[in-house]
């Protein structure tokens, strides 16, 4: 069985398949054809730890990437990322594209490392990097491969604005206000997406026309939630949210929708037990194939997810169930922290509407059937008393089991990382701790 793994910046749900008036048709396809996993989350709203976190089947607090490797952080071990295990199974390994793993993508242990054709400059270098990734699909091989192919899409900055959509007829996403300014930066964002869905395309195609579909398991996921105020470098499910579908025929039932909760650490575990192979005992996560074969309702109760470093220090841990929701904060900072919030059109209308004046609680609690946009804080209602000491509890026993080091106190940077000051209105300002 080869193994395709699609994956995108910045994208949260926001695509056709889960309800939104982004089109995005060849995923629409890929949905049809394969599961979607409704209630899919990332185990950190961060670009570096979630993408570890996936590879790595374990918390970023345990694998090492509490941060973002291009300021500094690593893995405490590369043998422990996926590319290395299935290597270690026969796979012909091979990377094109966006990785966020390492500070040099030699680090990783691929394969292969394939670089896009050169090309005019108007053509993106994600359509490239598709291009490229299909050319080595249709190649002729001996053992089955695995092919990592990142894009760029849906990261800031967007490209340039697809004529056909015209942001008079978009509406921005929740909780932000439905003005033209927000409008325009959304229609960017879809812009983006639309790109990147063409690049998806160009990879389905070329498995259909090698006659490999059949045989081929292809993942397609996201890093986290929108680069907007309030999602990217939140722990709210605008942030965590992520989409996850997978297609393989004769495995994996087509055009079923799941709708348990799931997390991105359960990928690892998940592709050991299709392989047949034993899970190593490192991992943290659980197969979900017990819901892809349909023998089992759900495979977990909760998923926690967390931040400790983007830009800038903001220390939090959270745990889900299906209703509830608690997040905890570990510094005494009451406010947001700007620097962990893109540059953006709608961050910068936010600002200048007092969004930095915005303060928060220590401890936050959710019911997520009466209040799903997590906007109403109901830790000190005694109504739910019993759930905040039950969830409350169950994060800080899952901190223990995991090693976290945040039960330690403030943890410090690596030496040399560069990390913003909380004051800090942008990540683009050179102003570090």
């Amino acid at each position: 069985m080869n193994i395709i793994y699609l994956h995108t910046h910045d994208t949260g749900r926001y695509i056709q398949p889960y309800g939104y008036a982004v089109p995005t048709p060849n995923l629409m396809e890929l949905a049809r054809g394969g599961t979607l996993f409704r209630q899919a989350f990332c185990a950190a709203p961060t670009c570096s730890p979630s993408r570890a976190a996936l590879l790595t089947g374990m918390a970023p607090h345990s694998n090492g990437m509490l941060g973002l490797t291009h300021r500094g952080f690593l893995l405490n071990d590369y043998k422990e990322h996926l590319v290395s295990f299935l290597a270690d199974q026969g796979y012909e390994t091979a990377l094109c594209g966006v990785q966020h793993e390492a500070p040099d993508k030699a680090i990783l242990g691929y394969e292969h490392l394939l670089e896009p054709e050169a090309a005019p400059e108007q053509e993106h270098e994600d359509v490239r990097c598709a291009e490229r990734a299909a050319a080595y699909i249709r190649e002729d091989r001996e053992r089955p491969f695995f092919l990592s192919l990142g894009l760029f899409n849906t990261h800031r900055e967007f490209p340039e604005r697809d004529p056909e959509v015209n942001p008079n007829y978009v509406l921005p996403p929740h909780p932000f206000p439905d003005t033209a300014q927000n409008r325009e930066d959304m229609a960017n964002y879809i812009s983006s997406a639309k790109l990147m869905d063409r690049c998806v395309g160009i990879v389905m195609e070329a498995l259909k026309a090698s006659g490999q579909e059949d045989s081929t398991l292809l993942i397609f996921t996201t890093d986290h939630g929108l680069a907007f105020p309030h999602m990217k470098c939140s722990l709210y499910d605008t942030g965590i949210g992520v989409a996850l579908m997978m297609k393989k025929p004769g495995l994996i039932r087509a055009g079923h929708v799941e709708d348990s909760l799931v997390s991105q650490v359960d990928l690892f575990p998940t592709l050991c037990d299709m392989l047949g192979v034993e899970q190593p005992e490192r991992l943290q996560g659980v197969s979900l194939l017990p819901l892809i074969e349909g023998s089992r309702d759900k495979v977990r109760e909760e998923i926690f997810a967390e931040v400790t470093f983007h830009a800038a220090y903001e220390p939090m841990r959270c745990i889900r169930t299906d209703r509830y929701k608690l997040i905890r904060w570990f510094d005494e900072h009451d406010g947001l922290v700007p620097a962990n919030i893109d540059d953006s059109p709608t961050k910068s209308f936010l600002v200048e509407q007092g969004l930095l004046s915005t303060r928060r609680e220590p401890v936050e609690l959710y019911d997520l059937y009466l209040d799903p946009v997590e906007r109403v804080n109901v830790v000190r209602d005694e109504a739910y008393a019993g759930i905040y000491q039950d969830l409350s509890s169950r994060l800080m026993a899952w901190m223990e089991e995991t090693g976290d080091p945040l039960l330690h106190g403030k943890v410090q940077k690596p030496e040399g990382a560069r990390i913003n000051k909380v004051s800090c209105v942008s990540n683009q300002v050179p102003d570090y701790e």
